[in-house]
């Protein structure tokens, strides 16, 4: 149980005081619809208004909190405003807020933490190369690896997700990506990623059907391949799924390179920074890349991005302006930065989120027991996969009940997201942080709102309600206070009367 003076988050998440969206919730939707580009997203998947977050819940206007499974798309690892990252964003805005590339102190603090946190012989033998975005950090890593093998061409797998803007938008697989954009990017070679539950090259007997394949590109002088520079991966599939490819396969996929004489550039923005259970997910194969981008967490927030790459690499020095940016390592960001690094590599959030990993995966396969539309659970420590299926024979993917599980989801007060080709998997990626009550919690309704979804229209009506948090109920802070909450449809009944009839409320253990 966690102690009340360890807690980060809203303690009595989730709560439901008025159904999403609230009436105040509304007119600030309604409001950014008229005044906001239609190409807005989010919006629509979670129809709610943020007040104040705090830790892994979220607060609405209206008054609701809800437990955040999405964390901003694995940026806050270590949760909303964790006091650490405050902290030293206070006492940085104080000194310099914008110092282009001048050597401020938070800069040279920043490389030198970094420095210390890089996977296998990147540490301490690395350049750092200032970006703004995940995605521009990918495209100056394969502009870096064409310049420092002077040709071009890029490996990348489909499903990949490396950015949408300029010409790391070519990186990206999906075709919806592809036609919003009017600039092409470099050559790239796209050659299926390995999944072990959608297999196209033989991923069921480990990475030889892709390293196989990659192997007939290289050497086969007829197969229409005419130069290639680097390979570009996600050790997990991120928007593409959540897979997790054969173990074998970020081992065959170093050694492929080298045999080739072919730069790896891990993508690392979703994945790293404790996200699977290590500081990077290429630790869990022994793998050290050429370059590697980093971006999401790392910022806690605020826009910051960086590509690491092998010192040896540059026979020359890389030409100055070779990538430009305004607001390239910002003050405020590399001091948040530089205190992410330090939360991550104090004490044992890294390794307990590997643990609590395997537990939550367990959990999951278990649902997946008792209900046949989940096909397939995969994941490394907070960053799992949930696939809904039509059947589990044809495996032929359900993207409109995983949407219809995330509604359910904001109905019970937890945010989760869904990826995949066609949107057939609701993604686990809570902050590292998140209280093992909420966990029991989240995992409550996301049962309760699997089972709502195999009952009679009729009857989910008539059972649903919002559940009481188990656990420490800890006072809300004053200046969050909220009244009472009533349940939805039941007038005069609050959350604190005993439930009568349906199912057990959540409060009941998940482990």
């Amino acid at each position: 149980m966690t102690r009340a003076q360890e807690w980060l988050s809203f303690p009595d998440a989730p709560r439901i005081v008025a159904p999403p969206p609230g009436p105040k919730s509304r007119a600030l939707l309604d409001a950014q619809g008229r005044l906001e580009t239609d190409a807005v997203g989010y919006p629509h998947y979670f129809p709610v208004a943020p007040k104040v977050a705090q830790g892994a819940t979220i607060e609405d206007l209206d008054g609701n909190r809800f437990i955040d499974w999405v964390s901003g798309i694995s940026v806050l690892n270590l949760g909303h405003r964790h006091p650490r990252l405050v902290a030293a964003l206070e006492e940085q805005s104080r000194a310099i807020w914008h110092a282009l590339e001048l050597p401020t102190e938070a800069r040279i603090r920043f490389l030198e933490e970094l420095q210390e946190a890089l996977p296998g012989n990147l540490r301490h033998r690395s350049r750092i190369f200032f970006t703004v975005t995940g995605g521009d950090a990918v495209e100056t890593a394969v502009n870096l690896a064409d310049h420092f093998q002077g040709r071009r061409g890029t490996v990348a797998f489909s499903g990949a997700y490396h950015g949408v803007h300029g010409g790391v938008v070519s990186l990206t697989g999906a075709r919806r990506y592809h036609v919003t954009s009017s600039f092409g990017g470099g050559t790239v070679v796209r050659v299926p990623y390995p999944d072990p539950y959608r297999p196209v090259l033989g991923a069921d007997d480990g990475a030889a059907g892709t390293i196989s394949y990659l192997e007939h590109l290289v050497t086969d002088p007829a197969s229409g391949v005419d130069s290639i520079s680097s390979v570009v991966v996600e050790p997990i599939l991120g928007e593409g799924g959540y897979v997790v490819p054969p173990d074998d396969f970020l081992p065959s996929l170093r050694e492929f390179c080298d045999r080739h004489g072919l730069l790896l550039i891990a993508d690392e923005i979703q994945t790293g920074l404790g996200r699977t259970g290590r500081m990077w997910a290429v630790e869990h194969a022994g793998v050290t890349p050429d370059l590697v981008c980093i971006a999401k967490t790392i910022g806690g927030g605020i826009p910051l991005s960086v590509v690491a790459y092998r010192a040896d690499l540059a026979k020359e020095p890389v030409p100055r302006g070779f990538h430009l940016g305004t607001y390239r390592a910002n003050p405020l960001a590399l001091a948040v930065g530089t205190e992410t690094l330090r939360v991550l590599k104090d004490g044992d959030l890294i390794p307990r989120t590997r643990v609590r990993g395997e537990r939550l995966v367990d959990q999951f396969r278990g649902f997946a027991e008792r209900h046949p539309s989940l096909g397939d659970v995969r994941g490394r420590g907070f960053m799992i996969g949930v696939e809904f299926v039509r059947d589990r024979s044809s495996r032929t993917p359900d993207g409109d009940r995983a949407k219809a599980m995330r509604s359910a989801l904001v109905a019970r007060g937890v945010l989760m997201h869904t990826a995949g080709a066609w949107d057939q998997v609701l993604r686990f990626m809570a902050p590292l942080v998140i209280e093992d009550e909420l966990l029991e919690r989240g995992m409550a309704a996301f049962e309760d709102a699997l089972e709502s979804l195999d009952t009679p229209p009729e009857r989910t009506a008539a059972s649903a309600r919002v559940h009481p948090p188990s656990g420490p109920q800890l006072s809300p802070r004053p200046e969050h206070a909220a009244p009472t909450p009533t349940l939805p449809g039941i007038p005069g009944r609050t959350l604190e009367d005993p439930p009568t009839g349906g199912r057990p409320t959540a409060s009941r253990s998940s482990r």
